[in-house]
């Protein structure tokens, strides 16, 4: 065991807390730290995995390529639920486990999901850069609005829907969502279709995978559907909104506002982004948090001892492979 190597790519990940890579390297496993700082390729993840065997990662591009060119790889701990980088059927035919950290951020959305609609129906960025630039607008284009009386539309209701929807209604705000796999939940209205959520909605808020039939969800004709005015809030994954039809529709000032955490490309052109007026952005964020990330490279940590010591952790997504 004692040249078995984890390759590890989450920032910030220690090589001495006793609970993470303390524990790895107790457990006789020597770690490559390779942090992910901004956009990696494949050839360039080959480079830094050097035959590992298995790997706690961030968004990094394990493609089919990156799989095969590494036969000695059994597990890609995912620090947390997004698996849209990974080729699952590459991994499957490598019989390599891909695991997650499920809900062990959940409420870290949430609670940017909430901060950034404030942020934009407060109008808190713009403020800060007034006052800071000696200027003191408070009413016209600068005048805020309330969450309260206004209707959230939530796309995809699981966990984390379900927790913003919480939130909400604390500001008085109605709730809505569409949610094929779910069917009812107690105080929240069930829009009929996604195009009637839209319609209905002042505020749209993204909660669903990045799936084929997600991608570009939110394109030119979803934006036309919902209300003159509204705001867009996508903390989920880049990709299921359509970028350039929604900078298009902030130019045109049919949309009031956008919230992303998250982009097609991470990190985003910023020439793409600079001019778009009423865009709100972070650096795909919204699921950190100190104790969040604690909570998310602890088990990303025993799933990987798990995996390679021949067990089957309730985090694998594909425990076909390990049987």
């Amino acid at each position: 065991m004692s040249n078995t190597r984890i390759f590890v790519s989450w920032p910030g990940y220690s090589a001495v807390d006793p609970m993470t890579g303390g524990k790895l390297a107790g457990a006789g496993y020597e770690l490559i730290l390779e942090p992910k700082l901004g956009a990696r390729s494949p050839a360039e993840l080959i480079a830094r995995m050097r035959d590992a065997a298995g790997a706690i990662v961030s968004t990094d591009p394990f493609t089919a390529e990156a799989i095969t060119a590494n036969p000695r790889l059994r597990v890609i701990s995912r620090v947390g639920v997004g698996t849209d980088s990974i080729d699952h059927d590459a991994a499957r035919r490598a019989k390599v486990a891909i695991t997650i950290t499920p809900g062990m951020n959940m409420g870290a959305v949430a609670d940017q999901t909430i901060a950034m609609m404030l942020a934009i129906t407060r109008k808190i960025v713009s403020q800060d850069a007034n006052v800071k630039a000696g200027r003191w607008e408070r009413l016209g284009a600068m005048t805020p609005s309330e969450l309260a009386g206004k209707t959230v539309g939530l796309v995809g209701a699981g966990a984390i829907g379900q927790a913003v929807a919480r939130r909400v209604r604390a500001f008085d705000a109605k709730v809505a969502f569409f949610d094929p796999r779910i069917e009812s939940l107690a105080d929240v209205e069930r829009a009929a279709t996604l195009h009637d959520l839209f319609e209905r909605s002042d505020i749209v808020s993204l909660h669903v995978p990045m799936l084929p039939e997600t991608r570009n969800l939110i394109d030119a004709s979803a934006i036309a559907l919902m209300k003159p005015g509204a705001v867009l809030i996508n903390t989920a994954r880049g990709g299921i909104v359509d970028e350039a039809a929604l900078f298009q529709a902030l130019r045109d000032g049919r949309l009031a506002g956008a919230a992303l955490d998250v982009f097609e490309t991470e990190p985003p052109d910023a020439a793409k982004i600079r001019d778009v007026p009423n865009l709100l952005c972070s650096a795909h964020m919204g699921g950190l948090s100190h104790e969040a990330v604690r909570r998310m490279t602890v088990s990303a940590t025993d799933s990987v001892l798990a995996v390679l010591s021949g067990e089957c952790p309730p985090t694998v997504i594909n425990p076909e492979v390990l049987r």
